[in-house]
């Protein structure tokens, strides 16, 4: 081999090399509705993470390496939701799961987790099943579903409403989210004037509406995704309900006040996040400032819960690295205390893995947007 070869050779190593070095990449895996009912939600809760993920990126990545997000579309249904989380794990060789959508299918999820050590970060479901007790691989950010549902009974009692009617899906979602509102109808001394499930595949608000009516609901409690809440909304109101309509954060999107339609204006949408033109917090503030970068003039608080669970997982790469495999992000996440990610803090210990407990209200305005 003559010298040049050998200088070609070793070129060509180095090249390789570098290459190598630029394109190495962490692998995180999402699956979610990106159709179906809950889609935009989901469009905007990702796009909410992708703002920083990219914004990470574009700076280096962690440790030299970039961050790529592979996202399947389960189309809301929890059995795709399993068979995605096996491909992305077993197939794709994630380092781990971000991001789902959805309290079944997200405990469709687990159970991959569980055999092969995948931590997930930032599931979109306050389900109390994913808190307590503590799933070893799934960590929050965000608050409960029933601390969201009895802040939401303690705002109406306060505000003089007695005859509360609670309409949720029949599935572990709405049951969760009935639990939370039954602990606050109690603390008020009230019950429930109506309390009524849904098929959640083939929902039909005819009857209920038409109970609503006669009930005389001053508010109705709806526990379900964004295009089954919209259609409830309308039924009510064409059985001449005017009762105060209260939804879960799962539907804090614009998508969701789009589906609305005319029937938004005064529709109450808890939060687990500060409202998203609370530039005091220094979260908000970033997300606004990263989003006009992108041309985007306003953000949603489904875009702020996914800014936040990427600013968390982002986080526990860093702390995982060099080679932040599974088990080291898992070390991570699980040592991650006191984490101040813009004026909120996430506590995670073996014991606790909830992350965030902030709750608060909002209403939709008559220009459409959310009103604190």
């Amino acid at each position: 081999m003559n010298t040049k070869t050998v200088g070609g050779w070793c070129a060509a190593i180095a090249m390789a090399a570098v290459s190598h070095i630029t394109q190495a990449q962490i692998l995180i895996g999402q699956t979610a509705g990106f159709t179906g009912p809950s889609s935009a939600g989901v469009k905007e809760m990702t796009d909410g993470a992708k703002l920083y993920i990219d914004a990470v990126n574009a700076k280096g990545g962690v440790h030299g390496q970039k961050i790529e997000l592979i996202s399947l579309d389960d189309k809301f249904d929890p059995k795709l939701a399993a068979e995605n989380a096996r491909k992305l794990i077993e197939e794709q060789k994630v380092s781990a799961l971000f991001l789902t959508r959805g309290t079944p299918h997200t405990e469709a999820v687990i159970p991959w987790l569980d055999k092969h050590g995948v931590p997930l970060v930032g599931p979109s479901s306050g389900a109390m099943v994913l808190h307590q007790p503590v799933q070893k691989h799934v960590f929050n950010v965000r608050a409960t579903y029933q601390r969201e549902a009895e802040k939401a009974v303690a705002h109406l009692s306060s505000m003089g409403v007695t005859r509360i009617g609670i309409v949720y899906a029949d599935d572990s979602f709405g049951a969760d989210g009935v639990v939370g509102a039954q602990k606050g109808m109690a603390s008020a001394r009230l019950h429930p004037v109506v309390l009524e499930n849904f098929d959640r595949t083939k929902p039909d608000f005819a009857a209920i509406a038409t109970k609503i009516q006669k009930a005389d609901a001053q508010a109705v409690i709806m526990v379900a995704a964004s295009q089954a809440v919209a259609d409830g909304v309308k039924a009510f109101r064409a059985a001449g309900s005017i009762a105060q309509v209260v939804t879960l954060s799962n539907n804090a999107s614009s998508g969701f006040i789009k589906l609305l339609g005319d029937s938004g204006h005064g529709v109450i949408v808890t939060q687990v996040f500060p409202h998203e033109r609370s530039v005091n917090y220094a979260m908000v503030k970033e997300a606004q400032e990263i989003a006009k970068a992108h041309g985007l003039n306003e953000i949603s608080p489904a875009t702020l819960e996914g800014f936040a669970a990427a600013k968390v997982l982002v986080e526990g790469l860093r702390r995982a690295s060099p080679n932040p495999t599974r088990d080291k992000i898992q070390a991570a996440l699980q040592g991650m205390n006191k984490l101040d990610i813009g004026g909120l803090e996430v506590n995670f210990s073996p014991d606790n893995h909830a992350g965030l407990n902030f709750a608060d209200l909002s209403i939709i305005g008559s220009d459409g947007k959310f009103r604190r």
